[in-house]
């Protein structure tokens, strides 16, 4: 969010079960501060039509302070196909990887899915960074 909060224009949509908000301190000290329209939401599903990029990670079971809540809401942010069907054709779908559950194997073939894409040039820069850092010039 802070390395988005230097580009105008953007609007965050930030999805997340109620125990796992945005910390305070990121929504003051970053949207706020950065005047950056945002609206918080519980739902995926109502709110995949008007994104341009989802990013996602897993609900992580080492956020919730009881186990209870974790199976409670660990399958509740699920993308599938069906929830897709509703979503803009030209939507970047993101995630840093690996990932556990969070994302159906079924929608790696749909062409939005970019996270595969988005690995190979996460590897392609570290690769140029490492050539830059022991002087070498790429080939």
């Amino acid at each position: 969010i802070t390395a988005l909060a230097r580009y105008e224009g953007i609007r965050f949509v930030l999805i997340s079960p109620e125990e796992l908000v945005l910390p305070e301190h990121v929504r003051t000290d970053v949207l706020v501060k950065n005047n950056l329209p945002f609206v918080e939401t519980t739902r995926l599903d109502t709110s995949l039509p008007e994104l341009d990029i989802l990013y996602m990670t897993r609900v992580q079971r080492e956020r919730f302070f009881n186990e209870a809540d974790y199976v409670r809401l660990k399958d509740s942010y699920i993308l599938t196909p069906e929830k897709l069907a509703n979503a803009k054709k030209d939507l970047s779908i993101l995630h840093p990887l690996p990932r556990v559950n969070e994302i159906s194997v079924e929608v790696d073939a749909d062409p939005r899915a970019a996270y595969f894409r988005q690995v190979m040039n996460g590897k392609l820069i570290r690769m140029a960074l490492l050539l830059t850092l022991l002087g070498r010039k790429p080939v």
